[in-house]
Parts: structure tokens; C-alpha cells; sequence
């Protein structure tokens, strides 16, 4: 070989060994830059999860967060919600306290049995969902087999996804007590537009729950104002409340921590109601009647808000079934340290059972009116929508609310696809030609 072909063979070395360099480069390269586009969200478990047999009790480690479980035959969802289609990869964030446990989880029709072992948290792949439609995504986990304890202990679900631009959202942390919260759902109001410079006396509403929507949990507020509400509960399987609560003016989560000169002073309830204290979400003066309301039947509620001198405020409540016009009498209280008439007029929808946040309940709020000091009634035809903090944060956007004919609806919870647009104002057609005639002073008082 010549000295010219010896140097030609070693720089087509040297150029080779940098094209080999090159390609490995540029596929390292390539490899960083897939995974650099893969997003991650952990949804936490204890936020965002629940038990298909809401009787069955989510059990979540106060220390760690962690959901365990040892039944094989209990059953549980966890929710996200996406933005647009997507494909995903699903994993579990999890240990196994001992031994090996085997997982049956599901979404739609996808299917996967994974296998699990390490009692140190790690991410344990379940599979890859393809997700068709924007919307909540629903997975559910079962025990399949385990040799140890429990099956396993989760601390979140992980989605992994490359797909440009997705969005995901659920219940993202703790921070005031939101997996609380969360898991009882968004809350939805409906303050209602009333004549201003008036001197409003009663607020009169009535209320239908649609069959199918009397879900367990739900309270379906007809009259809120400023210092209290009133309206009907599902209690249990065998138990519904009429429920009518006003606050005391001193601020706190226990009653027993209320002044005396500030305390809400019962004067008068109906038979068969029962009278007491209330607290954890402020604190005041409640009464309540086991009643068995029922889907499809509309009920009227009516309060009437007046001074009681120069430093209090009485408060009474009435109930019935529209079609009898029995009035009940629900009670009446003084609240101290105040003087006013009725204010912010309102109704609300709330969950307030977190095992059944999974499922929707609904209402319709029509027919509703206030009249003034002077005995004349003005009609609310238009009603502003809004949302506590667990929608509010987009934690949860499962609710909704409208007008439809002479009524308005609200509904929530259940992880359906629809999100109200809060600060709308709804206008429901007029129900003019059904003023109230109530002759007040024929009302029970006592």
C-alpha cells in the first residue's frame, strides 16, 4: 500500500467512526426528545377515587394518603378528565406491604390484569388507553388475587401521554382539605334578580326533583339569603329532611363556641320538628323535620325575613306540597346583632355525602317571587350562576345549570361532560298568570 492509499484508509476511518458517532447522536437525540414530549399527571388517589357500591367505605391512610384494600369483590373507579382524544399509558403509583398481588383494571372496554410486587412506591404499568372523545375517563381497579394483606397500597394514578397539547384534570391536592371537598363534589348556585330599593319581606320558590335525580347526599336548597337557607335533604335509604338554618353573627365551626348575646334564639316550631344546634360549616340555630318528599311532586317554600327592633332580626320558614297549600310551619328564630329584611336571595345544589360523589342528582327552581313591606310581589325571571372553589378551581367540572321554559335547573357530580358557565345570567319564561296567594296572617305561627 502506498503512503497516499495508507493516509486515504485512515481518514476513511476516522469519517466512518464519526457517521457511526453521528447516527447514535442523533438517535440518543431523538429518544430524549420523544420523551421530552411525553407529559405526566399523577392523579392522587385520595382525591379521585370512589367504590362502585358507594355503601363500601374508601379507606384512605391518614399518614400517607394511600388507599388500600383487601375484598376482591369490592370494586373501584377513578375519574380525570381530558381535554381532547388522546392516547394514553396508564400506571399505577403503588407497593405491595407483602408478598404479590394481581390487579384487574379496566376503562371502557380496555382491559388489562397486571401483576405487583415491591413494598417501596414505584409506578407499575398497567397499559395503554386509547381515549376517543374529550370528557371524564372513568377506570376501574379490582383485586384479583394477593398473598399478603391487602392488595395493594396506591397512592396515585399516573397518565402519561405524547399527545400535543392534552390537558388533564382532576382533584390535584389536599390544600383545604380539598380531597374532602373533591370527593363530595362542586356545589352550584342560583342568586336570583330582585327589584333593588325595595324592602323585601318573604322569598317564595318551588322546587321539583326529577325523578332519578334524588340522589343520597343531596341537599336541594330552595330559599338561601343572607344569614341562613332552607329547603329538602336525602338523608338515607329510608330518610328525607326538611331543613331550615340560620347563622349566628359570631364566626366559627363550633357552636359551643358562640356567646351568649350572639346566639340564635328559637321562638316557635312546627309539629313534629326538631330544634338544635348545627356547626362545621359556620355555626347557628337549625331545624329540621323527617318528611318523605318525593321525586316528581313540586313543593313551595316560603321565609319571611323582618327587624325585630334595633339589634335583631326575626327569621320563619314555611313548607307544602303546591298542589294541597297546607303550610307547615318550620320555625322562627331571632338573630342578634342584626337588621335587615330579606338579602341575596338564592338557591344552591350540594352533595354533602363524599361516597356518593359519583353520582349526579339534579333539580328544577321555578315560580319564584318576592314581596315587599307593603304587600306587593315582584317575579324573579333571572338568576346569575356560580360555583364554590371545587369548581371554581377546576378540580371538579362536573356541573351545570340553565333555564328551560319557566324554570331553572341546576345539576352536578356524576362526572358528566358538561360545564356551566359561571356568571351567566339565565332568564326563565314568566309564571305571572301563578302569583302566590298567601294570606299571611293566616300562616301557623306557633
Amino acid at each position: 500500500m502506498s503512503e497516499f492509499q495508507g493516509r486515504n484508509a485512515v481518514l476513511r476511518s476516522i469519517f466512518m467512526g464519526f457517521a457511526v458517532l453521528s447516527l447514535s447522536t442523533l438517535g440518543a437525540l431523538s429518544t430524549l426528545g420523544a420523551l421530552a414530549q411525553a407529559a405526566e399527571w399523577k392523579v392522587p388517589i385520595a382525591g379521585n377515587i370512589y367504590s362502585i357500591d358507594p355503601e363500601n367505605e374508601v379507606r384512605i391512610s391518614r399518614r400517607g394518603g394511600n388507599f388500600s384494600w383487601s375484598n376482591a369483590s369490592d370494586r373501584y373507579s377513578i375519574y380525570f378528565r381530558v381535554d381532547q382524544p388522546a392516547e394514553v399509558q396508564l400506571s399505577l403509583n403503588a407497593l405491595i406491604p407483602e408478598g404479590t398481588s394481581s390487579l384487574l383494571v379496566s376503562s371502557g372496554d380496555q382491559k388489562w390484569t397486571i401483576t405487583l410486587t415491591g413494598n417501596e412506591l414505584k409506578n407499575h404499568v398497567v397499559g395503554k388507553l386509547t381515549i376517543t372523545e374529550p370528557g371524564y375517563v372513568r377506570v376501574d381497579l379490582q383485586g384479583e388475587a394477593r398473598t399478603g394483606k391487602v392488595f395493594a397500597e396506591i397512592a396515585n394514578v399516573v397518565v402519561t401521554s405524547e399527545t400535543p397539547g392534552l390537558k388533564v384534570e382532576y382533584v390535584r391536592n389536599n390544600e383545604g382539605n380539598m380531597f374532602y371537598w373533591g370527593r363530595r363534589g362542586p356545589s352550584v348556585h342560583l342568586t336570583y334578580q330582585m327589584p333593588k330599593e325595595i324592602k323585601v319581606q318573604y322569598g317564595y320558590s318551588e322546587l321539583t326533583v326529577p325523578a332519578g335525580q334524588d340522589t343520597m347526599g343531596s341537599y336541594f336548597m330552595a330559599n338561601g339569603f343572607g344569614e341562613g337557607y332552607f329547603g329538602i335533604q336525602v338523608n338515607g335509604p329510608n330518610e328525607r329532611r326538611v331543613l331550615f338554618s340560620i347563622w349566628s353573627p359570631f364566626s366559627t365551626d363550633n357552636p359551643k363556641d358562640i356567646p351568649e348575646d350572639q346566639r340564635i334564639v328559637k321562638l316557635a316550631s312546627g309539629a313534629n320538628v326538631r330544634v338544635g344546634e348545627f356547626g362545621n360549616e359556620g355555626s347557628g340555630g337549625q331545624s329540621f323535620m323527617v318528611y318523605p318528599w318525593k321525586a316528581d311532586v313540586t313543593y313551595s317554600f316560603l321565609t319571611e325575613v323582618k327587624p325585630d327592633g334595633p339589634d335583631s332580626t326575626l327569621y320563619t320558614s314555611w313548607f307544602c306540597e303546591k298542589d294541597k297549600q297546607d303550610w307547615k310551619l318550620m320555625a322562627s328564630f331571632r338573630r342578634p346583632k342584626t337588621q335587615t329584611y330579606l338579602r341575596r336571595f338564592h338557591s344552591f345544589l350540594e352533595n354533602f355525602n363524599p361516597s356518593y360523589g359519583h353520582k349526579t342528582r339534579g333539580a328544577l327552581y321555578g315560580n319564584v317571587w318576592v314581596c315587599d313591606v307593603d304587600g306587593q310581589w315582584h317575579e324573579c325571571t333571572q338568576a346569575r350562576f356560580s360555583v364554590d372553589p371545587t369548581g371554581g378551581g377546576r378540580h371538579r367540572l362536573d356541573y351545570n345549570g340553565g333555564a328551560k321554559g319557566t324554570q331553572f335547573f341546576m345539576s352536578n357530580c356524576g362526572f358528566f361532560n358538561e360545564t356551566g358557565k359561571v356568571g351567566e345570567i339565565f332568564t326563565r319564561e314568566s309564571t305571572a298568570d301563578q302569583k302566590p296567594a298567601i294570606k299571611f296572617d293566616e300562616l301557623p305561627r306557633s
